[in-house]
């Protein structure tokens, strides 16, 4: 794995012609490069589920983690917007940033966002989807209920704190909005028109996207390769972030001699033991990345951005500063 990035996160917005109502709030990592990441997080939550990923895929460009509207505390219009004018946010983000062929990535419902926009602008030739939903045969809220809080059970605590934190930001009321278009989006119907190189991840104990869902994504998909990460759930970008950063990066530097057609891997970590970079921080490191979400979430509570870009990077620094007594102890 190649030396994580400058832990400087900076944050601007993106705002749609004609509308001061909204915007996509950017928070990136990173700079110079030629070869950026745009990262899109799924249904409730923040940029910042991608915290422990995005410092770990600066190694060809910049990294650029999405709020969309709605939430993390981003405002959103009136009505509920539908996942095609998600995707086209995402466009215009990647349009107004000037980044030439990005890798785009989605995690969860930012598969669906993915999934669309990259089928139908051909120029992007490499995503990354990571927990693909929603499975077409369990196409019901209850169940999907069900499969959440079956793969929650094998989450850590921090993600769990993440996702509390997140849908308070969002609230039930846009939440269950949007629920009933993440739900009925065909993804399978957009997949097979995706024609970038396409790398799929799941976790293992990820019941939200089970085995034989992902299975049947990368049949649909004309070039792909599917990764399971043993001991993962849903958010294995988070609680796996070395793991998927690893996959991620070299999707991007090699692309796909031929299709894979479905069939799915299992990742061996030759790691230091430390499963998930779950290693105790020192109280230096615990107070500062307290300190860094607590300044994020005032800066979100209130709109301000540089407050928001000041807690994320306290919070980036403490998590680095964690990361790198871990390796001097290993």
């Amino acid at each position: 794995m190649a030396k994580r990035s400058s832990t400087d996160v900076t944050v601007t917005r993106v705002v749609p012609d004609g509308d001061d109502d909204f915007y996509v709030r950017v928070s990136t990592i990173g700079h110079g490069g030629t070869r950026p990441f745009v990262l899109v997080p799924g249904i409730g939550v923040a940029s910042n589920y991608f915290e422990r990923l995005a410092p770990n895929l600066n190694e060809f460009g910049p990294v650029h983690a999405l709020d969309l509207p709605g939430f993390a505390g981003v405002p959103h219009p009136d009505a509920a917007l539908t996942i095609r004018q998600y995707a086209d946010l995402v466009g215009l983000v990647i349009d107004r940033l000037e980044l030439e062929d990005p890798v785009v990535v989605g995690h969860s419902m930012g598969t669906q966002v993915v999934a669309d926009l990259v089928a139908r602008r051909p120029e992007l030739t490499t995503c990354v989807l990571i927990g693909p939903v929603i499975n077409p045969g369990e196409r019901s809220v209850l169940r999907q209920a069900v499969r959440f809080l079956q793969a929650a059970v094998h989450e850590p605590g921090r993600v769990k704190l993440l996702a509390i934190t997140a849908y308070l930001f969002c609230g039930p009321k846009w939440f269950s909005r949007i629920l009933p278009k993440m739900m009925t989006f065909p993804i399978e119907r957009a997949l097979p028109h995706v024609k970038a190189d396409t790398l799929v991840i799941r976790g293992e104990f990820d019941a939200v996207a089970p085995s034989e869902w992902v299975r049947r994504t990368g049949e649909l998909l004309p070039s792909s390769r599917l990764w399971e990460i043993p001991g993962a759930a849903h958010s294995v970008m988070h609680a796996h972030a070395e793991e998927v950063a690893k996959l991620c990066v070299e999707h991007a530097r090699q692309p796909l001699e031929y299709d894979e057609a479905g069939t799915l891997r299992e990742f061996e970590h030759a790691g230091d033991g430390r499963e998930g970079e779950d290693f105790k921080p020192t109280p230096r490191s615990l107070i500062g990345a307290v300190r860094g979400r607590l300044t994020e979430a005032l800066g979100m509570w209130r709109g301000d951005d540089r407050l928001i870009a000041r807690g994320k990077t306290e919070h980036a620094e403490a998590s680095e500063a964690a990361h790198e007594r871990a390796e001097e102890e290993g």
